[in-house]
């Protein structure tokens, strides 16, 4: 396997700046999602590792080599397609062996290959079955065996999930990782789905715009999104954005909302201190705001009296939309507790796990 490398990577469509400036370094043996709204750039850089897009500028390396100029077909890559592309008038066996006939691999090694690919994903006896005759996760691991077999340096997949059923997608999710850690392969995954992204990658890339947001750790991301949409792409529900002004008095920082004010705790309001004044964006994810009064009440949390505008239940849980007067709010309310729209409640916000955000470039804080 080996080890990817993006320098100043961009990519025009005429006029249209598909991709931007993109440095990153995925490491040999990597699981790396890249994630993003439709697009923000995310397929047409596979595609560009790949070498199914010409580059306009930039470098892209596998191993210790810059393949700018190498055929697509000589990347050592194997990458498995939104739609499967395999061919319907062939077995699965012929649809998985076609790369190598063309390769001029013996015979043997070929029906080796095919063999350890079919026991790895479980298909042994679906080999002789024409795509037609298989459901939507058979055709996909076929398209996956066909990957397998060319024993590549790099594994691409351009949203693969997405033509499945919800409870498959989850069954596929699993069964990828797993195939990952088996193959112990560098791998490039391309989604929209951020909980997909966030159950699968080593590391995730958020794209936007042809530019790369942030890169880290599903958990990094998460806890500490570097921006606004960072913040509000990554997690489900999302995170609620409220208007604030950041004020300063000694060595106390606070948040005034207008109809209710935060008082932050010391390491937060240390780190924004100096920026007292300033008009910024409050992001509190739906987690931290209760329903239920704390035994005793923390330092941390604020209670604010707000009206029940929408109560969705989903089972486990239930998202229930607020109304403070000046701003509206979700928050992950227990399902047995009894909440009817146009109910005043009183809701408890824990500051310790506000993410602070300059109004004007959305950035952190």
């Amino acid at each position: 396997m080996a080890r990817v490398v993006l320098e100043n990577l961009e990519k025009h469509y005429g006029s249209v700046l598909a991709v931007d400036g993109v440095n990153l370094q995925i490491e040999d043996r990597e699981l790396v999602v890249f994630v993003g709204p439709s697009g923000c750039g995310k397929s047409t850089t596979l595609r560009m590792i790949a070498g199914l897009e010409e580059i306009t500028s930039g470098t892209i390396a596998i191993g210790d080599r810059v393949v700018n100029a190498v055929p697509a077909k000589d990347r050592n890559i194997a990458m498995v397609f939104q739609n499967y592309a395999l061919y319907p008038h062939m077995t699965a066996r012929a649809n998985m062996a076609f790369g190598l006939k063309m390769r001029k691999v013996p015979r043997a090694e070929i029906d080796s290959r095919l063999q350890r690919a079919a026991a790895i994903l479980g298909i042994e006896d679906l080999l002789d079955r024409k795509p037609g005759q298989l459901s939507g996760g058979q055709r996909q691991r076929v398209a996956v065996g066909r990957a397998i077999v060319r024993d590549p340096a790099v594994f691409l997949f351009d949203e693969p999930l997405s033509n499945l059923d919800a409870r498959l997608r989850i069954t596929m999710r699993t069964e990828l990782v797993k195939l990952h850690r088996q193959l112990e392969a560098t791998t490039i995954h391309v989604t929209h789905d951020q909980v997909e992204a966030m159950t699968m990658g080593d590391r995730i890339v958020v794209m936007k715009d042809g530019r790369i947001q942030q890169v880290g750790t599903p958990l990094d991301v998460y806890q500490s999104p570097a921006n606004r949409f960072v913040g509000e792409f990554i997690g489900s529900p999302p995170m609620n954005f409220l208007d604030g002004r950041i004020a300063a008095e000694g060595e106390s920082t606070t948040l005034d909302m207008e109809d209710f004010t935060l008082d932050l705790p010391p390491v937060l309001g240390k780190r924004i201190a100096d920026c007292a004044g300033r008009e910024v964006i409050v992001g509190i994810r739906p987690e931290h705001i209760s329903a239920d009064q704390p035994n005793a009440m923390p330092e941390d949390r604020r209670r604010v009296s707000a009206k029940v505008v929408v109560s969705q239940l989903l089972g486990a849980e239930s998202i229930v939309e607020f109304d403070s007067g000046r701003h509206r709010f979700s928050a992950r309310v227990d399902p047995q507790k009894q909440i009817v729209p146009g109910q005043d409640l009183d809701v408890f916000i824990n500051a310790s796990r506000c993410h602070v955000f300059d109004a004007t470039s959305e950035q952190r804080l």
